[in-house]
């Protein structure tokens, strides 16, 4: 079964179920999802858009985002979603090399002209007016459905039909390819792993450009549950408004946890979110101090690990009844197969995406026997639960000795007095690397570099391991779901 198929599917057995919603008082249920995108589609023949052509987008996490997603599958159209926060030198790489046939973006959102920058690189722009409330309709061009081709698909579930971009948190950003059939096993995965059912609220914060965003639309057309989207992630406000919701599922990375923690506290002993069953973390397992926060600040067993990559989206998951809630990534989700090889994570599997638009960088990827080369590090325990330990980009070697930068983060973020920390390697002419820690401090606090080591060691971290140097900062940078990066750590080191 294809996207467009699932969608009509939904349609049919559960027309009035929503699936979609707006923190703006918006809803769409699946048979209004498949009328909506009906006409977005018409109207995007109207410009002269036909099958197989590349549409890229750039929108904010909003129900157009949502609409236009069905409407390019309506038509057989390649689709390349674009992470609001990249900018013209981002876009124009990627629409030159994509051969992008139109550009859908708001003309201008948070102060920004995205309708300038994109017509600025020469690529056919269509600009939407997405600032302000909305009304009751869908902000996309509108058409007679009657034009559109009926027989047209379902097309070959293997055919290239998603292009995603890695946000890029220690590279520059690579064109990762996707079928239907691969992004539809990763929302499958969703429904395995988390229990995902038509009883489900899951309000959404971060970029539906993000394949994630995929994967939770499949979700939610496959069970009827709902998705409520929300623009932006104000920590100050928009944990509240997700309160109003009554969300079952919440997530999905430290600074969200963090919000929700915080929107909790003054509640006291009466939960925010009564109805949360379960709070997910995705890409690695939460460090174990936040864990144990979230634990006990929101009443749940933990956070729910799972882990993927953009080119192999949900790979493994944990369920919210597993024994000791958040300490792994979880076991492989049906289909999937992890292997170890020289301390590397390795996959196979339904989810894995047909290669990179540059082709070239295909053959580092995968191994001799087609096994995508994750870069993570990890172990597979022998319940079959797996650990990921760090990147291996992400091991800083200090005389010969290999330090996983996560094993310091987890110790420092132990501190009392540490509200955020990220440790890379910076040359040293003596070792070969030294260990820098990046420090948020709380608010009232303060700490310094043997403040640090003498914690570290007491937390039982190894001496070469300890800090060598601190820089204090105000914020860490993260990418838009909530990764910090790493590369722009390393430049503002290296520049100090």
């Amino acid at each position: 079964m294809g996207f467009r198929s699932l969608l009509e599917e939904a349609a049919g057995s559960r027309p009035d179920a929503v699936v979609l919603a707006d923190d703006h008082g918006r809803a769409l249920t699946s048979a209004q999802l498949r009328a909506q995108a009906e006409r977005a589609a018409a109207g995007l023949v109207g410009l002269g858009v036909g099958a197989g052509d590349v549409v890229s987008w750039q929108l904010p996490t909003t129900l157009e985002a949502a609409v236009l997603m069905a409407a390019c599958a309506r038509l057989g159209v390649v689709q390349n979603p674009i992470i609001p926060v990249f900018r013209a030198r981002e876009v124009g790489h990627i629409t030159r090399q994509v051969g992008t046939k139109l550009l859908v973006v708001p003309e201008t959102w948070r102060g920004f002209g995205h309708g300038e920058m994109g017509r600025s690189l020469g690529v056919e722009v269509l600009g939407l007016d997405l600032e302000g409330t909305p009304g009751e309709g869908i902000r996309l061009p509108d058409g007679d459905p009657s034009v559109l081709d009926r027989s047209a698909g379902p097309t070959n579930l293997g055919d290239c039909r998603w292009i995603y971009y890695s946000s890029g948190t220690t590279a520059d950003p690579k064109g990762v390819r996707h079928s239907d059939a691969s992004v539809l096993a990763a929302g499958a995965s969703m429904i395995t792993g988390l229990g995902f059912d038509a009883a489900d609220i899951y309000p959404i914060a971060w970029p539906i450009a993000h394949i994630g965003g995929m994967a939770l639309l499949t979700a939610a057309l496959s069970t009827g549950g709902r998705l409520v989207l929300f623009e932006v992630f104000d920590p100050q406000t928009t944990p509240e408004r997700m309160a109003t919701h009554q969300p079952t599922i919440l997530g999905s990375a430290t600074p969200f946890f963090r919000g929700y923690m915080a929107a909790q506290r003054p509640h006291g002993d009466e939960p925010l979110y009564p109805a949360v069953r379960v709070v997910v973390g995705g890409g690695a397992a939460t460090p174990a101090p936040v864990n144990r926060e979230v634990a006990d600040v929101l009443g749940v067993g933990g956070v729910a690990g799972s882990w993927g990559l953009t080119e192999f989206p949900v790979a493994t998951s944990e369920t919210p009844t597993d024994a000791e809630l958040g300490t792994t990534v979880g076991r492989p989700v049906a289909g999937v197969r992890v292997r170890v090889v020289d301390g590397e994570l390795r996959l196979r599997g339904p989810q894995c995406f047909l290669g990179y638009v540059d082709a070239t960088l295909d053959a580092d990827v995968f191994d001799e026997e087609g096994w995508l080369r994750t870069g993570d590090l990890g172990v597979v325990e022998e319940s079959g639960r797996v650990r990921v330990e760090g990147r291996l980009k992400d091991v800083i070697i200090r005389n010969a000795e290999n330090i996983s930068a996560a094993d310091v983060e987890d110790a420092l973020l132990r501190h009392p007095a540490v509200a955020d920390a990220a440790v890379i390697g910076v040359p040293d002419e003596r070792t070969g690397e030294r260990v820098v820690a990046v420090v948020v401090v709380r608010d009232g606090d303060t700490v310094t570099l043997a403040d640090l080591v003498e914690h570290c060691r007491a937390d039982g971290l190894a001496r070469h391991k300890c800090p060598e140097r601190l820089e204090l900062i105000e914020q860490l940078p993260r990418n838009p779901m909530g990764k910090v990066i790493k590369r722009a750590l390393l430049a503002h080191s290296n520049s100090v």
